[in-house]
C-alpha cells in the first residue's frame, strides 16, 4: 500500500473508529440527561459501522460477507435513528414508545428478511442491483422526512431565545451531515466507493471543531437541548391528560413515594416530560411540587381524621414526606393551620 493509500484509509477509518467512541459517549457517559442523547449515541454507532465496513471493503473487496451484511444491517437503522433524534431533540415526538415500537415492528423484520433469507453470499447479484438501493432509498425518505421536522420548527422558534442559535448550529450539523453521507453514498457509483466514508470523517471532525468551540465559550447546550415547544396543550386534550394524570396519581398512590419525580409521572402517562411540565404549569396553574404536596396534604387530613394515635411525624412519611419539616410547611401551606390545630379542631 502507498503513501497515499495509507493516507486515504488512516482518514476514512480514523473517522469511524472515533465515531464509535463518541456514540458511547453520548449513550454511556452522558448518563442522558435527554432521551435525544440516546438516539444521537445509536446514530454515531450505526454510521461508524456502516463507514467501517465501507473503508475495509474498499481495501479489501475479499471482506467477508458476514461483516459486509452487518454493515448494511446498521445502514437499514441509520434514517429511524436520524429521525427519532430530530424529533425527540425537537420535542416533537410525545409518544416514544409507541413510535418506536411502531416503526422497528416494521423494520426489524424486513430486516431479518433481508439478511437472513437472502444472505448475500448467495444472491450477491440481487444485492448490488436491488437490495442496498432499496436500503439506501429507506435511509433517504427519513433523511427528507427529518428534514421536513427540522424545517418546520425552526420556523416556529424565536431566534432571542437562549441557547437556540447554539443548539440550531450543533442539531443543522448533524442533519446535514447525514444528508451529505448519505448522498455520498447513493452517488458512489458515479463518484468512489469510499466518498461516503471520507464525507463522515470530513462531517465528523467538523463536529468535534464545534464541540471544542462551544465548550470553549461554555455553550454546550447540545446535552440540554432548549425547550422549542411552547404551544399550549389545547382544552380537550390537556382535559384527557388531566383526567389520566388525576386516575394515575390517585390509583396508584405515587405521592406516597418520597423519591416520585416528574419524570417517572411523565414516563407513566407515555409523555414527554415537558409536556406534563406544560400540563401543571399553564393549564393547571400549579407547579409540580406543589400539585404532589397537594395529594399527600390530602391524604394527610385523612390520616390524621381516622388514626387518631398516630404521630404526625409517622402521617408526614406516610404520606410521601421525607421530613418532619417538610411534612409541617406543606401542611400549613395548604391548610392555612398545622396538624395539631387540624386534629384539635376535629377533636372539639
Amino acid at each position: 500500500m502507498d503513501i497515499q493509500s495509507q493516507l486515504l484509509f488512516f482518514f476514512s477509518a480514523f473517522g469511524a473508529f472515533n465515531g464509535i467512541i463518541v456514540g458511547l459517549f453520548f449513550l454511556f457517559y452522558v448518563k442522558p440527561s435527554h432521551k435525544s442523547h440516546i438516539f444521537l449515541g445509536l446514530l454515531l454507532l450505526a454510521l461508524s459501522v456502516r463507514i467501517g465496513k465501507s473503508v475495509f471493503f474498499y481495501f479489501n473487496d475479499d471482506l467477508a460477507d458476514i461483516y459486509i451484511q452487518i454493515g448494511l444491517f446498521a445502514c437499514w437503522f441509520i434514517g429511524p435513528l436520524l429521525y427519532f433524534y430530530v424529533g425527540t431533540a425537537l420535542e416533537v415526538i410525545d409518544s416514544i414508545p409507541k413510535k418506536l415500537k411502531t416503526h422497528f415492528t416494521i423494520l426489524t423484520p424486513i430486516a431479518l428478511v433481508l439478511f437472513l433469507v437472502f444472505p448475500r453470499s448467495s444472491y450477491e447479484k440481487t444485492w448490488v442491483t436491488l437490495f442496498i438501493y432499496f436500503i439506501y432509498g429507506q435511509w433517504a425518505i427519513y433523511v427528507i422526512v427529518s428534514g421536513l421536522i427540522v424545517w418546520k420548527n425552526f420556523e416556529k422558534t424565536k431566534q432571542t431565545k437562549k441557547g437556540v442559535v447554539t443548539f440550531r448550529l450543533w442539531l443543522l450539523s448533524i442533519y446535514l451531515g447525514n444528508t451529505i453521507i448519505c448522498l455520498a453514498f447513493i452517488t458512489g457509483n458515479y463518484t468512489s466507493y469510499i466518498v461516503g466514508a471520507l464525507s463522515f470523517s470530513f462531517v465528523f471532525y467538523l463536529l468535534i471543531l464545534l464541540l471544542l468551540f462551544a465548550k470553549k465559550r461554555n455553550e454546550l447546550i447540545f446535552l440540554n437541548p432548549p425547550r422549542y415547544r411552547e404551544k399550549r396543550i389545547d382544552n380537550d386534550k390537556a382535559e384527557q391528560l388531566i383526567m389520566n394524570l388525576e386516575q394515575l396519581i390517585t390509583e396508584k398512590e405515587f405521592y406516597k413515594n418520597s423519591d416520585i419525580t416528574l419524570s417517572k409521572i411523565a414516563k407513566k402517562l407515555n409523555i414527554l416530560p415537558n409536556k406534563l411540565s406544560l400540563l401543571l404549569n399553564d393549564n393547571m396553574k400549579i407547579s409540580f411540587s406543589d400539585y404532589l404536596n397537594g395529594k399527600r396534604i390530602e391524604e394527610a387530613q385523612k390520616m390524621i381524621r381516622s388514626k387518631v394515635n398516630y404521630s404526625f411525624e409517622a402521617i408526614g412519611y406516610d404520606c410521601g414526606f421525607n421530613s418532619k419539616s417538610a411534612f409541617y410547611t406543606a401542611f400549613k401551606k395548604h391548610t392555612g393551620t398545622t396538624p395539631l390545630k387540624y386534629r384539635k379542631s376535629i377533636t372539639d
